[in-house]
This record gives C-alpha cells, sequence and structure tokens, in this order.
C-alpha cells in the first residue's frame, strides 16, 4: 500500500523516494510484523483463553508435555494476522508474487484452521480427517499448477525450475507432471512444517530461518545485475516475494516471542499449515522447488521420519504379525525427546540444524 501512495510526493522531499526500494520496504515489513506480533499477542491470548482452546495432548507422548495440555492454542491466527498486514502495508500489490503468496497463506490458514476447530472446539479428537485435509491441500495446488501454466507471468517457461549447484543446467518438466509437482510441493511442505511442530518455539523458529534464506533468494532472483552474475534465473517483479518472505519470518519471530519454553500459545494447524504452504509457494515461484529441500532440510527430515516410521510398522505388522518401529517415536523430535533429551536442547540443536541448511543453501549461489 505505502508503496502505491507514497513514491508520488518523491517531489516534496526525496525521503518519500525509498518507499520504492524493495530493501527499505523488506526492512519495514519485518519490524511491523513483528512489533504487530507483538502488541497482539497478549490480547490474541487471552481471547484463546477465553474461548477454552486448550492444546489436546497426545497420550504415548512424553510424559514431559503432559503439563501442555490446556494451553491456548491456533494462535497461528496471530502468526497470519501479523504477516499479511505487513506485507500488505509495504508490498507491490498488484504484484502476483504478492497476490499469489498471500492467497496461499491464507488458504492453508483456513485449512489448518477447520481442522483445528473440529480437533478442539468440537471435540473431534481426529480433527478435519487426513485424507479431506490433503483434498483440500492438494486441490488448491492443483489450482495453482494449471494457473501457473495457462497464465505464466514468469520470461521463461513455467515448467522450467533452477538446479541448485548448477548454473548451466535446469528442469524442464513435462507440462501435466509439473502441475502435480507444484501441488506436491504445497502440500508436502505444509504437512512438513505442521509434523515440525510439536516442541516449544521448534516450527517458529525453523519456519524464520527458512523464510529469511528465501527472502535473499528473492532479492538477488528480482535483480537483472544479481541474477546474471550468481547464474540464477531472472524473475522480474519476483523482488517482491522478499518482502512477503521476511515479513512471515518477522511474524514467526514475533510468535516465538510468546511460543518459547514454557509456550504460552501454540500455534496448531491454523500456523503450522499455513507457513509451511507460504514457504512452499516462494520457493515455487522462484523456481527454487529443489532449494527447498535444502534450506528446509529439518522440515524435510521430519517427514521422512513419520513416513519411515509408519512404512516400516506397517511392513512389519504384515510380515511378521506384529509392527516394528525404526524410532523410538516420530516425529524425529519426539524420538530425541524419548533419548533423554530436554526440549530446549531439541529446539536449539534442531535451530543450529536448520541454519546449517540455510548456509548450505546460500553456499549454492557461488557453488555453480
Amino acid at each position: 500500500m505505502l508503496y502505491h501512495l507514497l513514491p508520488q510526493f518523491s517531489d516534496v522531499h526525496i525521503v518519500f523516494n525509498l518507499f520504492r526500494y524493495i530493501t527499505f520496504r523488506a526492512a519495514g515489513a519485518v519490524v511491523t510484523s513483528l512489533l504487530l506480533a507483538f502488541l497482539l499477542g497478549p490480547p490474541t491470548i487471552r481471547w484463546l483463553r477465553r474461548l477454552r482452546v486448550g492444546q489436546v495432548v497426545r497420550a504415548e507422548g512424553p510424559e514431559a508435555h503432559l503439563g501442555k495440555e490446556g494451553t491456548p492454542t491456533m494462535g497461528g491466527v496471530l502468526i497470519i494476522l501479523a504477516a499479511a498486514t505487513s506485507t500488505l502495508l509495504w508490498a507491490e500489490l498488484t504484484n502476483w508474487y504478492t497476490v499469489i503468496a498471500l492467497l496461499v497463506l491464507v488458504w492453508m490458514g483456513a485449512v489448518g484452521f477447520l481442522d483445528d476447530y473440529l480437533k478442539i472446539v468440537r471435540r473431534r479428537p481426529e480433527g478435519l480427517v487426513a485424507r479431506y485435509k490433503l483434498i483440500g491441500q492438494g486441490i488448491f495446488g492443483l489450482a495453482l499448477g494449471i494457473f501457473l501454466v495457462l497464465r505464466p507471468f514468469w520470461p521463461i517457461p513455467p515448467n522450467w525450475t533452477m538446479v541448485p549447484f548448477f548454473a548451466d543446467w535446469y528442469a524442464n518438466l513435462w507440462l501435466p507432471a509439473y502441475v502435480l509437482f507444484v501441488a506436491v510441493v504445497v502440500t508436502g511442505c505444509s504437512n512438513a512444517v505442521n509434523l515440525s511442530d510439536g516442541l516449544d518455539g521448534l516450527a517458529a523458529g525453523l519456519t524464520a530461518i527458512a523464510a529469511s534464506t528465501f527472502g535473499v533468494f528473492a532479492y538477488l532472483i528480482g535483480r537483472v545485475d544479481a541474477s546474471r552474475y550468481l547464474g540464477l534465473f531472472y524473475l522480474p517483479g519476483s523482488g517482491e516475494l522478499a518482502v512477503f518472505a521476511v515479513a512471515l519470518a518477522g511474524a514467526a519471530l514475533g510468535f516465538l516471542w510468546f511460543n518459547a519454553h514454557p509456550a504460552e500459545v501454540f500455534m496448531g494447524d491454523t500456523g503450522a499449515l499455513a507457513l509451511g504452504g507460504a514457504i512452499g509457494v516462494v520457493s515455487i515461484l522462484l523456481k527454487a522447488e529443489f532449494l527447498l529441500v535444502i534450506v528446509g532440510g529439518v522440515f524435510v527430515a521430519e517427514a521422512v521420519s513419520v513416513i519411515v516410521q509408519t512404512g516400516f510398522f506397517k511392513y512389519t505388522a504384515q510380515r511378521e504379525g506384529k509392527g516394528r518401529r525404526v524410532f523410538r517415536m516420530a516425529p524425529l523430535h519426539h524420538h530425541f525427546e524419548k533419548l533423554g533429551w530436554s526440549e530446549t536442547k531439541v529446539v536449539v540443536r534442531f535451530w543450529i540444524l536448520g541454519i546449517l541448511f540455510a548456509m548450505i543453501g546460500l553456499s549454492t549461489l557461488k557453488i555453480r
């Protein structure tokens, strides 16, 4: 909004010209979302307590988690509100990158909100049945893929995507396969972040790291000089995703203020699905889907641990009549808790791994 309103007054004072620059608006976006989360956090928590939307703890989980029963959840509404408001305030609103990113954030948040509502308010333990949740995510992902194929706004074919570590190589997907690919990335990333949301501050911290990293890539890919020098695709207008990405990071950090151990509020599926979907769509719009596997390495490990655990348990149950486990408990963060690590130690060490994966992702800028 400010991008559209204030630069026209640059003839009055040169300071208004600052609102043309992505770097200035990105800084404003992260500060705004952070402050909004700080200011709206206490009233949001009080509101959730009045609604009695308390966390339901898995009986088979670590004993230390039993004390979290009843802690307000669905706090993801705070993240979505802070990130969306900040983006609307600082980003270019006629830009397709901005519009799509905001749409995915809100849609995935709505799917998560419905799941939380059924699980907590309506007291349905299974929440939104898994297949219906996947249908809601998958249909939107397919619709997005079809839109990107039929109404591409990139200067390159929509089914091209960058390959990390290679400047002259890119993946050229069959168009129908690309549509499915988009759906898988959006759905997979949103669920991977959701699986990581099991410890105080874990998902929020990892999201802030990943979103900030993609903010750097968005800025560079949106600049013709930097993209050419680094061997990246040049995507005009994609720099606006830097504003969105850092607004998302700021909102996650602001939420972390209240979600740090011992948590006063949990984000629930409302926040986790929204954050994961937003990061996934940023990678799609930047043609950096394979980079997501590196930058979101911890999210990938969490998701793989659940897939391996479930698959191995079913396989051994069929072959041996009794299911066996690979991990003491899945997702992966619970495995380390079962090994005796404290919750705080697991969270901090996973943050460190998240930073390591982000650095590896950033290294692909030069190792090409």
